[in-house]
């Protein structure tokens, strides 16, 4: 799979080196370092500073990289099928004060009584939505971009008038929302010209990005759904006709989303939607059209969702959900349609505590911008060629046998750690020469653990299991 990639990079030995780091980057064990991964393909007794110049030269498209991960994901959708992605910003945690991008950034794991900071790298993530043929409504996320998106540092007491000025055109054209919306763009751009010009976007994004920088700068064919504050400012469209003075935009206010939730005479529509491995059923609320201040002069449709009930353990008292509020920039839009893409946007965060937890993205101790960028984003493509190829050979993926306490379900889409250990196992099986089909079935033991036969190969394909 990471042969799609080759024309990302300048020269073919700088793709042979990068492929290396990357497998490196998926099976490694311990701390994803340079010098880790040096040292998971036998290089640590070799010249190492190839391997860093791959990073600090920039010697392969950042953008590029992604572009047959999104070819892949684009032919595996049906003709009429919109690609549905998801945007979202990440933090990397660093202790270096010399590393470039990083700064005091709120925690977001923090309490919500205590606003608390870290120092770390910030990021911008954009996952495309893959649906999982075998099971309707269900669907994993593909990272198809990940930028850089750093914070400009605030100039000194003795800058200069020009400085300040450039301090603050850099803080406006860092944004999340903005650098949101070049991404969005560039995917647009893509997509035209891979001869996909009417092929619709549907994005879904939190309420940090429902503002009106990201949805005033949306493409051509490109539908917006956000989450809104439930005391947002709404608006019906005004009324048409000629008449004295300017002509407006925005007609009488509405009530509130809280408010139209608690209105008992507007009815409640059910929708049925995939969410946690199964069908769930959303009773949801939905006017159209309507207009908002900070997405201009279009109309809109709102949704509203109801708390879901459930119970944190048998027996116990029934426990509510918040309500969600979205906007959604397609008064046309089926009801399902805008519901599930909507849900599938926590794929996203699926990618986040993967690429942490499993990969160590951000682990590399690089500190010189073009490293920063470049080191990262190799791992997050390799783990979205890692996805595909899971999805494209899901029959074959069960060539390591489960052990015998967990359950199968056919349903049940494999874990990133479940595909590394099976990308391992088809690495290591070849080495060792295992038949992986029928190895350790059985293990002959006494009575004394002593007489315990222990297999090395079952032990270590299955270390992670």
């Amino acid at each position: 799979m990471f042969e799609l990639a080759r024309p990302a990079f300048s020269q073919d030995r700088t793709f042979e080196r990068a492929r290396i780091l990357a497998i490196s980057s998926l099976v490694g064990f311990g701390r994803k370092t340079i010098s880790g991964l040096l040292c998971a393909t036998s290089q640590q007794f070799c010249d190492w500073s190839a391997a860093y110049r791959i990073f600090e030269r920039k010697r392969f498209d950042t953008i590029a990289l992604f572009d047959p991960i999104r070819h892949e994901v684009i032919e595996r959708l049906e003709q009429g099928d919109p690609l549905v992605i998801m945007i979202d910003d990440t933090l990397i945690r660093k202790r270096g004060r010399k590393v470039y991008g990083a700064a005091w950034r709120k925690d977001p794991l923090g309490p919500a009584f205590n606003t608390n900071f870290v120092w770390g790298q910030r990021f911008l993530q954009t996952s495309a939505a893959l649906p999982d043929k075998t099971v309707a409504g269900q669907a994993r996320a593909i990272p198809i971009g990940f930028t850089h998106a750093p914070t400009p540092v605030k100039p000194g007491k003795k800058a200069t008038d020009q400085q300040w000025a450039e301090y603050r055109a850099q803080k406006k054209s860092t944004k999340l929302p903005y650098v949101g919306a070049q991404a969005l763009a560039r995917l647009r751009e893509g997509l035209d010209k891979d001869k996909q010009p009417k092929r619709r976007i549907i994005v879904s994004v939190d309420g940090s990005f429902t503002n009106r920088t990201f949805f005033r700068n949306l493409p051509h064919d490109t539908t917006a759904i956000g989450r809104i504050r439930k005391d947002a400012r709404l608006y019906l469209p005004p009324a048409q006709g000629p008449g004295p003075g300017r002509r407006r935009f925005y007609g009488d206010p509405m009530p509130t989303p809280e408010q139209i939730r608690q209105n008992e005479s507007i009815p409640w529509v059910e929708v049925r939607a995939f969410a946690a491995r199964k069908i769930h059923s959303f009773e949801i609320k939905t006017i159209a059209p309507l207009r908002w201040r900070g997405a201009g002069p279009q109309d809109l449709r709102l949704v509203v969702i109801r708390p879901l009930a459930y119970r944190p353990r048998k027996g116990a008292r029934l426990l509510y959900r918040e309500a969600a509020y979205l906007l959604c920039t397609d008064t046309e839009l089926p009801l399902d349609r805008l519901l599930q893409s909507y849900l599938w946007r926590w794929e996203v965060e699926l990618n986040f505590r993967d690429e942490k937890t499993v990969l160590g993205v951000g682990e590399p101790q690089v500190r010189v911008p073009a490293a920063v960028e470049t080191a990262p984003t190799l791992t997050v493509a390799a783990y979205a060629l890692l996805l595909l190829a899971g999805t494209r050979y899901k029959q074959r993926a069960t060539l390591l046998p489960p052990p015998r306490w967990r359950l199968s379900d056919p349903s049940a889409r494999d874990s990133t750690a479940k595909l590394i250990n099976i990308f391992r196992s088809q690495l290591w099986g070849r080495a060792v020469g295992v038949n992986l089909g029928h190895f350790a079935d059985k293990t002959i033991s006494g009575a004394k653990p002593c007489l315990l036969n222990m297999s090395l190969p079952s032990a270590a394909f299955y270390a992670i299991k």
